[in-house]
C-alpha cells in the first residue's frame, strides 16, 4: 500500500482497512491542506504564548477596540439547513464503533463524534474512527459485542457533527518533509475528503465543532480551510457549517469575530464550560488575585460563568445564530437510587436553566440522560430553536467575564483533584478518552481542571485548605499516595498494575511540581501513546 503523497509520510501501523481511509488521493489532499495553512497555525500558536505574557504583566482581556465595527454592524450568519434548526439534546463521545452506534440511536438530535477531548488519540483510536464514521455516513455501521450482541444504526438517527483535534494539536504519525502534521488539519481532511459528497447526496451535509480557539484569527483559519477544501472536491462554499466552541476565556471577548469570520459557514457557538473553566485558570495563573475554590462549587450560576453563558445566547441571537448550552457529565448511577435521583434531578435543574435562559439545545454525555434532557427542551422551548429571543435585556462588561468566584477550598475537593486527575490520565494512556469516575462522564477538560487547579493552590497565597493548612507540594504527595492507596484498593492489584496508574500518577505529580505551566497535558501525555 502506497503510505506517500509527495512529502507526506505514514508512519503509524498499517493494519487492514486501514488503506481505505489513507489513500493516495486522501493523503494528497491532507498535505495540500498542511502546506497551505500549516505554517499559519504555528502562527496563531506563537501568538497565543505573546497575550500570555501580557495577561502575566497585568493586561487582563478586553473586548477589542479594532473589531468594535464588526461588533456594532448589523449583519447575520447564512442560513441553517434544515437538519441543524433543531438541535434540542445534542449527545458527544468519543469515535469508537460502538459508542457511535449508540449515540447516533440514543433519540438526540445530534451526535458530536468527539476526535479531541473524549478521544485518546492513539493511531488505531483516530484511524479506526474515521472508519467506522465511513460506515456511519453509509449507513452500514455494524458492530457485535464480545458476548455476541449486536448492534446496528436505527432508521432515524441523530445528524453527525465531527471535531477534530484544536490548532494545538499534531498527529506524530504523519509527518511532512520529517515533521508532524496539525492534527486538526488531519482529522478535518481525512472526515471531509471521505464523507462530504455521501453526507449533501443524503440530505445533510459535512457539519463540524470547532475546539479550543482563543481568538477570531484562529476562526479565520479555519474559514480559510473550509473555504480551500469546498473548492477542492468542487463543493458549494458555505456546505460545511461549524459551531465554534466557546472554551476559552479569550474568546468569550470575541464572539462576535468569530461568528463574523465563519459567517457563511457558522453554525453557531457552544458552551464548552470545563475547558472554560480551565482556560480561566491557566490564563490567570500566575495572578495573585485570581484563585478558583473547589471545582465542585465553580457552577454555571457562579457571576463569571453565568455571565458568560448569556452573552453567547445573546450574540448569536443577534447574529441569527444557535446558543448551544454545555454539557452535563452526569450518567446514570446502577445500584444506587439516591445517587441516581441526584444525578437525574441536577441534569434537570441545569437543562431547565438553560432552556429558560434561550439556549437552543445542550450537551449530554450518557444516552440514559438524553429523555430528561429532551423533556426538559420540548417542555420549555415549543419551537424547533429559540433565535428569536433575543435577550436585548442582557448586559456583559468586561469585568463581568472575569469576576472570581467566590467559594472555599477544602481537603475532599484537594483529594478529588488528586483522584480524578490520576483516574482519568490512566484512562487516557490505555486508550480510552472519556472515564466514568465518581458518577461523572470525564474528559480530558475535567482533568485539566484537576491539576491546574492543585497546580494553582500550590503556588497561590490564598491556597489554603478552610481548616487553616496550606496546600503544598508534600502535603499533595502525601494526599496521592492516599489516594493511590484508594484506587489500588478498588480495582485490585492486577487491574491497578495493568490500568498504568503509578505512570499516571508520576505525570500528575510531574505537571504539578514543575514551576512552567503546562499548556495541555494531553501534550507531555501523547508522548507515551503508540
Amino acid at each position: 500500500m502506497k503510505t506517500e503523497a509527495k512529502g507526506l509520510r505514514v508512519t503509524g501501523p498499517l493494519k487492514q482497512g486501514y488503506e481505505e481511509i489513507l489513500t493516495p488521493q486522501a493523503l494528497h489532499f491532507v498535505e495540500n491542506l498542511q502546506r497551505k495553512f500549516g505554517k499559519k497555525r504555528t502562527e496563531l500558536l506563537e501568538r497565543r504564548k505573546e497575550i500570555q505574557q501580557k495577561i502575566d504583566n497585568g493586561i487582563y482581556p478586553d473586548f477589542i477596540p479594532e473589531t468594535k465595527h464588526i461588533r456594532e454592524s448589523d449583519w447575520t450568519v447564512g442560513p441553517l439547513p434544515k437538519d441543524l434548526q433543531d438541535r434540542r439534546v445534542e449527545i458527544t463521545g468519543p469515535v469508537d464503533r460502538k459508542m457511535v452506534i449508540n449515540a447516533l440511536n440514543s433519540g438526540a438530535n445530534v451526535f458530536m463524534a468527539d476526535f479531541e477531548d473524549a478521544n485518546s488519540p492513539t493511531w488505531d483510536n483516530c484511524i479506526e474512527g474515521q472508519i467506522n464514521l465511513r460506515d456511519a455516513v453509509r449507513g452500514t455501521i455494524q458492530y457485535e459485542a464480545p458476548n455476541g450482541k449486536k448492534y446496528e444504526l436505527s432508521s432515524n438517527p441523530a445528524v453527525l457533527k465531527v471535531r477534530p483535534r484544536g490548532w494545538h494539536l499534531e498527529e506524530k504519525h504523519v509527518l511532512l518533509d520529517g515533521s508532524p502534521i496539525s492534527a486538526s488539519l488531519f482529522d478535518f481532511g481525512l472526515f471531509f475528503f471521505h464523507n462530504a459528497k455521501a453526507l449533501i447526496e443524503k440530505g445533510s451535509g459535512p457539519y463540524f465543532y470547532l475546539p479550543k480557539m482563543e481568538n477570531h484569527l484562529e476562526a479565520r483559519l479555519w474559514n480559510e480551510v473550509f473555504v480551500f477544501a469546498q473548492d477542492s472536491l468542487g463543493i458549494p462554499q458555505g456546505t460545511i457549517k461549524a459551531t465554534s466552541l466557546l472554551e476559552t476565556i479569550l474568546a468569550s471577548y470575541e464572539m462576535d469575530e468569530i461568528l463574523y469570520e465563519l459567517k457563511e459557514h457558522s453554525a453557531g457557538l457552544n458552551c464548552g464550560r470545563w475547558d472554560y473553566i480551565f482556560s480561566y485558570l491557566k490564563k490567570f495563573k500566575n495572578r495573585q488575585e485570581v484563585i478558583l475554590p473547589d471545582r465542585a462549587q465553580v457552577t454555571m450560576t457562579s457571576p463569571f460563568m453565568r455571565a458568560y453563558s448569556l452573552l453567547v445566547i445573546k450574540t448569536c441571537h443577534k447574529r441569527n445564530a444557535p446558543a448551544i448550552g454545555g454539557m452535563a457529565a452526569q450518567i446514570p448511577v446502577k445500584n444506587n437510587q439516591q445517587a441516581n435521583e441526584e444525578a437525574f434531578a441536577k441534569v434537570t435543574a441545569d437543562k431547565e436553566r438553560e432552556a429558560t435562559d434561550g439556549h437552543d439545545g445542550t450537551w449530554v454525555a450518557h444516552p440514559g440522560m438524553v429523555p430528561t434532557a429532551k423533556a426538559v427542551f420540548d417542555r420549555i422551548m415549543t419551537t424547533p430553536n429559540q433565535i428569536h429571543k433575543k435577550r436585548e435585556d442582557v448586559q456583559v462588561f468586561r469585568e463581568d467575564l472575569i469576576e472570581v468566584p467566590s467559594g472555599s477550598i477544602t481537603e475532599q475537593g484537594l483529594r478529588l483533584n488528586i483522584n480524578v486527575g490520576i483516574q482519568y490520565i490512566a484512562s487516557w494512556l490505555n486508550g480510552r478518552g472519556a472515564a466514568p469516575i465518581h458518577n461523572l462522564m470525564e474528559d480530558a477538560a475535567t482533568a485539566e481542571i484537576s491539576r491546574a487547579q492543585v497546580w494553582q493552590w500550590i503556588r497561590h497565597p490564598k491556597g489554603i485548605l478552610e481548616d487553616g493548612r496550606k496546600v503544598t507540594l508534600e502535603l499533595v504527595n502525601q494526599l496521592q499516595e492516599e489516594e493511590l492507596s484508594i484506587i489500588f484498593g478498588q480495582v485490585g492489584k492486577e487491574n491497578y498494575n495493568e490500568g498504568r496508574f503509578e505512570e499516571a500518577a508520576t505525570l500528575f505529580q510531574q505537571l504539578i511540581s514543575q514551576n512552567d505551566f503546562a499548556e495541555f497535558l494531553t501534550l507531555p501525555a501523547y508522548e507515551k501513546l503508540s
